[in-house]
């Protein structure tokens, strides 16, 4: 007869380090890729499908009849990002930041402001409290 095993059984602290194991470090990549696909590969860019931003460029730019180099890939400043933060947050959380709730018009973006202190001084200037207290996020 054959044990067949249909449990596995962990204390709370065993199963939330399995868990913990599982979790990606920031900032590093779930997928790698080696040889033809690495992204420093000579041939990469006869071999994978050109990005929105390569292929207008072009067709604004035709690429002369000359061996692929390393000049024909985009700068890794280059955007490549297809969607600014205000359409991100409408696509996933379904906020338009960028309707007016008075008139119904467009709004456009003149600042990002990011640094815990300004925002306290702006909602101060128009006397307004933060919906968190910010003072409990900074570090310090």
């Amino acid at each position: 007869m054959s044990w067949v095993y249909t449990h596995v059984l962990f204390s709370p602290l065993d199963f939330i380090s399995k868990l913990t194991a599982l979790i990606p470090k920031p900032r590093h990549h779930l997928v790698r890729y080696h040889g033809a696909f690495a992204p420093n590969a000579k041939i990469r860019n006869r071999i994978v499908p050109a990005t929105k931003l390569q292929a207008k460029q072009q067709k604004v730019n035709p690429p002369s009849h000359k061996p692929a180099s390393t000049e024909d890939r985009p700068s890794p400043d280059s955007p490549v990002a297809p969607l600014s933060w205000a359409e991100r947050l409408k696509r996933v959380f379904n906020i338009d930041i960028l309707h007016c709730p008075e008139c119904g018009g467009r709004l456009r973006v003149i600042a990002d402001i990011t640094d815990p202190l300004v925002i306290n001084k702006v909602l101060d200037h128009l006397a307004r409290s933060p919906p968190i207290k910010l003072s409990a996020i900074t570090p310090g």
